[in-house]
Protein backbone atom coordinates (compact mmCIF):
# COMPACT_ATOMS: atom_id res chain seq x y z
CA UNK A 1 0.00 0.00 0.00
CA UNK A 2 1.19 3.36 -0.94
CA UNK A 3 2.10 5.84 1.71
CA UNK A 4 0.27 9.23 0.17
CA UNK A 5 1.06 12.92 2.32
CA UNK A 6 -1.28 15.51 1.92
CA UNK A 7 0.12 18.83 2.86
CA UNK A 8 -2.84 20.91 2.64
CA UNK A 9 -4.30 24.37 4.91
CA UNK A 10 -7.94 24.02 3.83
CA UNK A 11 -9.50 21.53 6.04
CA UNK A 12 -12.25 21.25 3.66
CA UNK A 13 -10.00 20.35 0.77
CA UNK A 14 -7.47 18.44 2.90
CA UNK A 15 -10.26 15.92 3.94
CA UNK A 16 -11.73 15.61 0.73
CA UNK A 17 -8.19 14.90 -0.99
CA UNK A 18 -7.41 12.33 1.99
CA UNK A 19 -11.36 10.33 1.06
CA UNK A 20 -10.23 10.20 -2.68
CA UNK A 21 -6.65 8.52 -1.56
CA UNK A 22 -8.35 6.41 0.99
CA UNK A 23 -11.32 4.96 -1.24
CA UNK A 24 -8.33 4.16 -3.54
CA UNK A 25 -6.52 2.31 -1.06
CA UNK A 26 -3.78 4.45 -0.52
CA UNK A 27 -2.08 4.89 3.18
CA UNK A 28 -2.75 8.60 3.25
CA UNK A 29 -1.41 11.06 5.63
CA UNK A 30 -1.86 14.68 6.61
CA UNK A 31 0.04 17.69 7.72
CA UNK A 32 -1.98 21.28 7.94
CA UNK A 33 0.82 23.57 6.70
CA UNK A 34 4.38 23.28 4.98
CA UNK A 35 6.14 23.27 7.87
CA UNK A 36 4.45 20.43 9.35
CA UNK A 37 4.56 18.92 6.08
CA UNK A 38 8.21 18.89 5.73
CA UNK A 39 8.42 17.10 9.50
CA UNK A 40 5.86 14.38 9.01
CA UNK A 41 7.69 13.67 5.73
CA UNK A 42 11.06 13.16 7.39
CA UNK A 43 9.55 11.07 10.11
CA UNK A 44 7.17 8.61 8.11
CA UNK A 45 9.06 8.88 4.32
CA UNK A 46 5.78 9.01 1.90
CA UNK A 47 5.83 7.23 -1.29
CA UNK A 48 4.63 10.88 -2.76
CA UNK A 49 3.84 14.01 -1.87
CA UNK A 50 0.84 16.30 -2.44
CA UNK A 51 0.88 19.59 -1.34
CA UNK A 52 -0.54 23.01 -1.98
CA UNK A 53 1.49 26.30 -2.76
CA UNK A 54 -0.16 28.84 -1.20
CA UNK A 55 0.44 28.31 2.91
CA UNK A 56 0.68 30.17 5.75
CA UNK A 57 4.12 29.48 7.88
CA UNK A 58 5.68 27.37 4.60
CA UNK A 59 4.88 28.10 1.35
CA UNK A 60 4.61 24.51 -1.12
CA UNK A 61 7.53 26.08 -3.00
CA UNK A 62 9.56 26.44 0.51
CA UNK A 63 8.12 22.70 1.18
CA UNK A 64 9.74 21.50 -2.01
CA UNK A 65 13.21 23.10 -1.45
CA UNK A 66 13.62 21.67 1.94
CA UNK A 67 12.21 18.04 0.97
CA UNK A 68 14.64 18.19 -2.37
CA UNK A 69 17.62 19.45 -0.21
CA UNK A 70 17.24 16.69 1.94
CA UNK A 71 19.03 13.48 0.85
CA UNK A 72 16.40 11.09 2.72
CA UNK A 73 13.51 12.87 0.92
CA UNK A 74 14.91 14.32 -1.93
CA UNK A 75 13.45 11.46 -4.28
CA UNK A 76 9.93 11.29 -3.20
CA UNK A 77 7.72 12.43 -6.48
CA UNK A 78 5.98 15.93 -5.46
CA UNK A 79 2.50 17.05 -6.96
CA UNK A 80 1.36 20.86 -6.35
CA UNK A 81 -1.60 21.29 -6.42
CA UNK A 82 -2.97 25.41 -6.33
CA UNK A 83 -4.85 27.60 -7.70
CA UNK A 84 -2.07 28.79 -9.65
CA UNK A 85 -2.38 28.13 -13.13
CA UNK A 86 -0.67 30.44 -14.84
CA UNK A 87 2.18 29.78 -16.70
CA UNK A 88 4.70 31.15 -15.20
CA UNK A 89 3.61 29.72 -11.53
CA UNK A 90 3.69 26.35 -13.35
CA UNK A 91 6.98 26.58 -14.44
CA UNK A 92 8.62 27.59 -11.64
CA UNK A 93 7.32 25.01 -9.40
CA UNK A 94 8.45 22.56 -11.99
CA UNK A 95 12.02 24.23 -12.17
CA UNK A 96 11.90 23.86 -8.30
CA UNK A 97 11.64 20.07 -9.02
CA UNK A 98 7.94 19.41 -8.81
CA UNK A 99 6.93 15.92 -10.60
CA UNK A 100 3.42 17.51 -11.25
CA UNK A 101 1.08 20.43 -11.01
CA UNK A 102 -2.34 19.60 -10.28
CA UNK A 103 -4.62 23.37 -10.85
CA UNK A 104 -7.37 23.57 -8.58
CA UNK A 105 -10.41 22.86 -8.99
CA UNK A 106 -9.70 19.23 -9.83
CA UNK A 107 -12.00 16.78 -10.17
CA UNK A 108 -11.30 13.15 -8.31
CA UNK A 109 -9.88 11.55 -11.56
CA UNK A 110 -7.82 14.47 -12.39
CA UNK A 111 -5.91 14.32 -9.51
CA UNK A 112 -5.75 10.32 -9.16
CA UNK A 113 -4.25 10.10 -12.86
CA UNK A 114 -1.44 12.09 -11.85
CA UNK A 115 -0.50 9.88 -8.65
CA UNK A 116 -0.91 7.04 -10.83
CA UNK A 117 1.22 8.59 -13.58
CA UNK A 118 3.94 9.21 -10.41
CA UNK A 119 3.46 5.83 -9.23
CA UNK A 120 4.18 3.68 -12.30
CA UNK A 121 6.86 5.82 -13.17
CA UNK A 122 8.62 4.95 -9.64
CA UNK A 123 7.64 1.46 -10.92
CA UNK A 124 9.67 1.54 -14.47
CA UNK A 125 12.96 0.26 -14.92
CA UNK A 126 15.72 1.96 -13.93
CA UNK A 127 18.21 2.64 -17.19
Amino acid sequence: MNKILVIEDEEFILEAILEILSAEDFQAIAAENGAIGVQVAREHIPDMIICDILMPKMDGREVLTQLRADPVTANIPFIFITAQADKDSVRKGMELGADEYVTKPFTHEELLHAVSRRLSRLSLPQG
